[in-house]
């Protein structure tokens, strides 16, 4: 099964007079990145929460928040009085020095004093940590349950328009095989006017110079080898599609190799039906390099 690095999940729980809310979103990124916002105070939930990640997720921007609360009453609250004791002087030594300065700062409100960070006590202590840290991660592990859902789902949805978009690049690569197979009678033509018109420049050229002349015109037109090698690629990006684990680097890298091969064929062309095929299958590719951003 595919994995998409796009997911969201959120999940909800209570324990011990407590209530909290767990938001997990994941986007594409080239490794494992993962972002934590949960409350210091309970030890050892980040590592646990780093584990669980870990053990699920291979690739991905993934961002963790926890949402945390005392399940009584939502406005019981208090001023903590001792941080309150440092933040006032520590105003007022503040406003001290840049008035020595000669600045005018502007006063403070109460409201913006309560909003600094502990100024305002919400009732959040627990008694037991380490069963409040218990019940949320067994809670965590439910959010990404639905994470892991969404990602699978998006998945295979990615999937299905990779394997449709293969198809497409092998139906083309066979369509420039024979449009290769109609260019050789207009090469003989534009060639034998060419020599046409050599001959009567040149009267007395050395015929071996001239069959030499063809030749590396016939390699450096010849697409054979790019035609395989774009054949080749599709059987390689279907074998990492059926494969089991994070194939998004390899699929990656793939695509590299496939836009280089049309870019190749459409430099080797000189042929209008050729030149098409090849601009149609640089369109199809980076659509394709799109869609392989997201996979896992």
């Amino acid at each position: 099964m595919r994995h998409s690095m796009t997911g969201f999940a959120a999940q909800s729980g209570e324990f011990a007079g407590m209530r909290w809310l767990w938001e997990v979103r994941g986007v594409n990124g080239k490794g494992l990145d993962l972002r934590l916002r949960l409350p210091e105070w309970i030890e050892g939930l980040e590592p646990a929460v780093r584990a669980a990640i870990g053990a699920r997720v291979a690739r991905g921007n993934v961002q963790v928040t926890l949402k945390l609360q005392s399940g009584g009453d939502e406005g019981a609250c208090d001023l903590d009085e001792a941080v309150l004791g440092r933040i006032l002087p520590a105003l007022r030594r503040i406003e001290a020095q840049a008035a020595a300065q000669g600045l005018v700062l502007r006063s403070s409100s109460a409201a913006e004093i309560i909003a600094l960070r502990g100024v305002l006590a919400t009732g959040t202590t627990v008694s037991d940590v380490a069963a409040l840290r218990e019940a949320l991660m067994a809670n965590f592990q439910s959010a990404m349950d639905q994470f892991a859902a969404m990602r699978e789902g998006e998945g295979a949805a990615l999937a299905t328009v990779l394997a449709a978009q293969l198809d497409e690049i092998s139906r083309l690569t066979r369509s420039a095989a024979e449009a290769v197979e109609a260019r050789r009678d207009d090469q003989a033509k534009k060639l034998a006017l060419a020599l046409a018109r050599v001959g009567d420049a040149a009267p007395g050229m050395d015929p071996t110079r001239v069959a030499q002349e063809l030749a590396l015109i016939a390699v450096k037109s010849d697409v054979t080898e790019e035609l395989d090698r774009l054949e080749a690629h599709v059987w390689a990006a279907r074998e990492l599609l059926a494969a089991e684990g994070a194939v998004g680097r390899k699929l990656d890298f793939l695509m590299q190799e496939f836009n280089r091969e049309a870019n190749t064929l459409c430099a080797k062309s000189a042929f209008a039906a050729l030149t098409q095929i090849g601009l149609t299958l640089k369109t199809v590719i980076d659509q394709m390099r799109e869609q392989v951003q997201n996979v896992e």
